[in-house]
């Protein structure tokens, strides 16, 4: 099922809504989950790693077609295909994890991360967030059931990344930052609402997205050192997985 471009737009109001409403109530949630908080934030690492695997890497090496062939007339198509958004990706990849180092350097040295590093990851995590609902509308052209997918992945996302935020910086990520993120996320959809992108931005944001999305995982999820639980990232990593599985041959199905 696909959506027109104005339904796109109302129903990814709707998600960014849902995702304003995790930023400002992510402590609450997370104090009443049922399962405790490292089991939670492994369900929500298995889901993203099965995410970015299975439908965003595939994704990025179609996208480089695109990329390819806009610079055709400059470079060798063959020489970019393989390699442009994965450079982006990576690049993403990158700036997260420059955050994450000057972060753990001023725990390191038992000093409170400065004004300067909250304010760049409060940035980068706002940014995080616009990207999410920028991208989301496009992919809602392109069919409800990967659209919905990316948002339940998204969504948990969101919690596990916004309680690496609250263990980083307790005393300063008060309601009034949080609404940064809000803002960040509301910020995505107008830029959609007001500039539809092309086929090659949103291949390149996404590519920026899924390099933040990996470090996020690797990094935050999984360390051994927040206790991660194998078990519930194996049941989101397989859960999810599967949803994928019968979302892409069902589309694949209705094609033919």
């Amino acid at each position: 099922m696909t959506l027109s471009q104005a339904g796109s737009l109302w129903a990814t109001l709707a998600v960014t809504l849902v995702l304003g409403a995790l930023h400002l109530l992510a402590p609450y949630i997370r104090r009443t989950l049922p399962v405790p908080t490292q089991a939670a934030t492994s369900l929500g690492g298995g889901i993203a790693a099965a995410y970015v695997f299975l439908y965003l890497l595939p994704r990025l090496a179609e996208g480089n077609e695109a990329v390819a062939h806009v610079l055709e007339e400059e470079v060798h198509a063959g020489r970019v295909r393989g390699f442009i958004l994965f450079l982006v990706a990576l690049i993403g990849f990158f700036t997260f994890y420059a955050l994450e180092r000057a972060t753990h350097r001023t725990k390191g040295h038992e000093q409170e991360p400065t004004r300067l590093v909250f304010a760049c990851q409060l940035g980068f995590f706002a940014l995080y967030s616009g990207l999410i609902t920028y991208t989301l509308a496009t992919k809602l052209d392109a069919g409800l059931a990967p659209a919905a997918l990316f948002a339940v992945a998204m969504g948990l996302h969101v919690l596990a990344t916004d309680g690496v935020l609250a263990e980083h910086f307790p005393v300063s990520l008060t309601t009034r930052w949080r609404l940064v993120l809000v803002a960040g996320a509301g910020a995505g959809w107008l830029t959609a609402v007001v500039a539809q992108p092309t086929s090659v931005v949103m291949n390149l944001l996404t590519a920026f997205l899924g390099g933040g999305i990996l470090l996020n995982v690797f990094v935050d999820e999984l360390a051994p050192e927040r206790h991660s639980s194998f078990a519930w990232f194996t049941v989101g990593l397989a859960s999810y997985s599967a949803l994928l599985a019968i979302a892409t041959f069902t589309t694949e199905l209705g094609a033919a």
